[in-house]
């Protein structure tokens, strides 16, 4: 083996090491708990794994479900009933529910969430996220836990998020009352 090769294999053996005993330290500190709040480097390696996770033809996909005030109360209702218990009216994330969660359901209103496109978005509602507490509300036939039948409803949702920063006290009101 070259030196330079030799070089470079035991500088990412030590690298790999560190960050193995960086982790270790961490979990050793602060237990599993889901009442931790995540470190930077969590945050950003859950970010990064989500990009990766999404298939790069979800990014790419269009919502063909044109956007109305019909289609926002629907998606409204649907969102009160089915997706607020962790997210909040608000779209926030603070709830009891969402509280208890590792990692925290993200605040759908900010960058983070509103830079995704409409097909990543749509990816994420119907296959869900692992290791977190957002579960797959599927379209396909197998499972219909979501009852999100043809994947219609979800791709309102997805106007529906997108209209969270926007969010009268009127909708808000009406929310509470499903």
């Amino acid at each position: 083996m070259k030196r330079e090769n030799l070089v470079i294999s035991i500088g990412l053996l030590l690298v790999g090491m560190a960050l193995a005993i960086a982790i270790a330290v961490s979990v050793l500190h602060d237990g599993l708990s889901a009442k931790a709040t995540p470190t930077r480097l969590e945050a950003l390696l859950a970010r990064n794994a989500r990009q990766l996770a999404i298939p790069r033809n979800a990014r790419l996909m269009e919502n063909p479900v044109l956007d109305s005030s019909e289609i926002q109360r629907e998606a409204r209702l649907h969102f009160a009933d089915h997706c607020a218990i962790c997210h909040g009216n608000d779209g926030g994330g603070d709830t009891p529910i969402g509280d208890g969660l590792y990692p925290k359901p993200p605040d759908l209103r900010l960058p983070p969430t509103q830079n995704l496109s409409d097909g990543e978005l749509f990816w994420i509602i119907e296959n869900g996220v692992r290791f977190t507490g957002m579960p797959a509300f599927t379209s396909n036939q197998h499972n219909r836990a979501g009852n999100h039948g043809d994947g219609q409803a979800s791709w309102k949702l997805v106007h529906f998020i997108r209209h969270l920063a926007h969010l009268s006290e009127a909708e808000r009101v009406e929310m509470e009352r499903y």
